[in-house]
């Protein structure tokens, strides 16, 4: 079988391009629906006015005017703009102003249960002392004390904060934490 060879060689008389004819798209028509609808719109608002400048106004209800009564006539009183002088201060309603720096409050906080059991927050379980070390170092950056403890028939390392004598300071140590994303820690009363 022979190879075909499909690239030419050389190159092939041109057409002329007066020979050729471009055929232009034949042009659409536009529809005449929009048209007439914006016509009959318009025409109908012309309409609507034209009907209700033509309504008569109705009839305006006269009052009856009170017999003999005298009519006075009061001279304008003279504003402070043109006399020059200002309007007096209003007077204050309130006293606040006077009596508050005088005031004074006493507050008795509600004492503060120091329980018997402290309380520890523990902020992670790990199964190697390096993940311990690791979480134990990024508490330290907040500024936090933390231990590590292993209990003697367990394999887990604990990273532990504490003991605080108020729930109150552990609970601000555990948002300090959670601020910086150092979660999850709990709070509890520690057994021993």
């Amino acid at each position: 079988m022979a190879n075909k060879d499909y690239v030419r060689r050389g190159s092939s008389p041109r057409k002329k391009a007066a020979s050729r004819k471009t055929k232009t798209p034949p042009k659409r028509r536009r529809s005449a629906r929009p048209v007439i609808a914006a016509v009959i719109l318009v025409s109908a608002f012309g309409y609507g006015l034209y009907k209700l400048s033509t309504q008569p106004e109705p009839p305006v209800k006269e009052q009856p005017k009170p017999a003999d009564k005298p009519k006075v006539v009061s001279k304008p009183k003279p504003s402070a703009a043109k006399t020059g002088q200002l309007p007096p201060p209003p007077t204050e309603k309130w006293d606040y102003v006077e009596t508050l720096p005088k005031r004074e409050i006493e507050v008795t906080p509600k004492e503060l249960k120091v329980s018997d059991i402290p309380y520890v927050m523990q902020c992670g379980a790990y199964k190697t002392h390096h993940q311990a070390e690791k979480r134990k170092l990024d508490i330290a950056f907040q500024g936090l004390n933390s231990k590590i403890r292993k209990k003697e028939d367990s394999s887990w390392y604990r990273v532990v904060l504490g003991p605080y004598k108020f729930r109150r300071d552990a609970e601000r140590d555990k948002h300090k934490l959670q601020r910086a994303k150092i979660e999850p820690c709990a709070i509890w009363k520690e057994r021993q």
